[in-house]
């Protein structure tokens, strides 16, 4: 497996803020390509984003298919084994994205991490270890994957500050990920000291228009 990922460019290439958004189980970088323009961001935004496509896994929740995954998933149950092994190779791949927004001269504090779906368990897992601490968690229709290590590691004071920025989202009648997980997930990060911005939908596994103009409305009050 390659240890960098391809990567699709939007918004402007030279701007000194960034967002790393990546996608769900079995899709690719082109997914939320066309959001940015719906986001009513400024007309000079100055934000590159960057839609990475995720390495293709054997899955075996589908079967042992071959598609594009962050990790294996062996069921979506709570109490369900979890790939540690292939979260924390994924991890490493997403480090190299920031730390190449990093060398570009893009200070941490500009840079968001911002994922749907298995995406967005990576966005969460991969945001709260990354030193020096980023500007912020976008988290949409998720988890928070490998919890208990977390809390653990929350205890030795190896996560990001308490005071980090993060926007959670599921849909309510969510078939894929349950709602219960996300809510689940935000009381995780509550125990732990941190304040999430909860946004709950009546919509399925999917991102919806309200939604779009809610991560519009938090990545300008981030910047702006």
């Amino acid at each position: 497996m390659s240890n960098t990922l391809d990567c699709i460019h939007g918004g402007d290439p030279d701007g000194n803020r960034s967002v790393i958004w990546l996608h769900g189980l079995g899709a690719s970088g082109h997914d939320f390509e066309s959001i940015v323009p719906e986001l009513g961001l400024p007309r000079h935004h100055g934000i590159h984003f960057i839609f990475p496509h995720a390495p293709r896994l054997p899955v075996t929740i589908n079967a042992g298919e071959v598609m594009p995954a962050w990790y294996d998933i062996y069921a979506l149950q709570a109490d369900a084994r979890q790939d540690e092994a292939g979260i924390k190779r994924a991890e490493r791949l997403i480090q190299a994205l920031i730390e190449a927004e990093l060398q570009r001269g893009v200070a941490a504090k500009n840079i968001i991490l911002a994922g749907f779906s298995q995406g967005g368990a990576m966005a969460l897992y991969s945001g709260l270890r990354f030193a020096p601490a980023l500007g912020g968690i976008l988290a949409l229709s998720c988890y928070l994957p490998l919890a208990a290590s977390l809390m653990t590691e929350a205890e030795q004071g190896r996560l990001a500050p308490r005071n980090l920025s993060i926007f959670q989202a599921h849909g309510q009648d969510d078939p894929v990920v349950a709602y219960v997980l996300g809510e689940t997930s935000r009381l995780y990060l509550q125990q732990m000291g941190y304040k999430p911005e909860w946004h709950s939908y009546p919509m399925q596994h999917s991102v919806g228009e309200k939604e779009i103009r809610d991560i519009g409305v938090w990545l300008k009050q981030r910047w702006y």
